[in-house]
């Protein structure tokens, strides 16, 4: 019987890569994060849907994104503050699971842990954090999109999937703070809207999990 892998999963093409990948070692279970528990996490659900997996909305809280947010204001850039929500969201399914993965690649920076942060995982809680896209450069990873998953894309703050800076952007804006000197310009981000990987691998999931 295969083991359970927590994915963290924004909706995006890495996140979705990175869990089908694992899907053919694990059975996939996928967790996406929110500051607010009233968040609009509908698409997130149907690119959840599309993949085939059990889907988990999850929430940090309010006052994380109140701390997070300040700490941006202060920093005037958003990597620290992101790598702060990934590790948190890592710990928090650390106790629930004893594989977590995410779709962290090569050439990342943010979000990305440390070596000690990894190191952690394991030596604490005995967890094992699986990055399956960490070998793919860019280019690899865009075949694999093409073949397998239909993806939409918009710059942050204009699309609806799961990814830390969505809320971030959004309570910045509440805030009347000028988001356009913190976060990069033109920056996109993706949602999967179907995929045509693996399907009967993701049926004979479903039928595991409801035996």
């Amino acid at each position: 019987m295969k083991q359970t892998a927590g994915v963290l999963f924004s909706g995006g093409k890495d996140s979705s890569l990175a869990a089908l990948l694992l899907s053919k070692h694990y059975t996939v279970e996928l967790n996406t994060f929110v500051f607010d528990p009233a968040a609009s996490v509908a698409a997130v659900k149907e690119a959840a849907d599309a993949l085939g997996f059990i889907h988990h909305i999850r929430v940090i809280g309010g006052a994380v994104l109140d701390r997070l947010t300040q700490q941006i204001i202060s920093d005037g850039y958003p990597n620290h503050a992101i790598n702060a929500a990934h590790l948190a969201a890592i710990e928090h399914l650390s106790k629930e699971y004893k594989v977590i993965g995410d779709g962290t690649r090569h050439g990342d920076r943010v979000p990305m842990l440390s070596p000690s942060e990894v190191s952690r995982l394991y030596d604490r809680d005995g967890c094992t954090y699986v990055r399956p896209l960490l070998g793919f450069p860019k280019p690899a990873i865009e075949y694999l999109c093409s073949r397998y998953l239909t993806v939409t894309y918009g710059e942050t703050g204009t699309i609806e999937n799961g990814d830390y800076e969505r809320e971030i952007h959004s309570r910045l804006m509440d805030l009347k703070i000028d988001v356009s000197g913190l976060f990069p310009k033109h920056h996109m981000q993706s949602l999967v809207t179907a995929s045509s990987f693996l399907v009967s691998d993701a049926k004979d999931q479903e039928r595991i999990n409801k035996s």
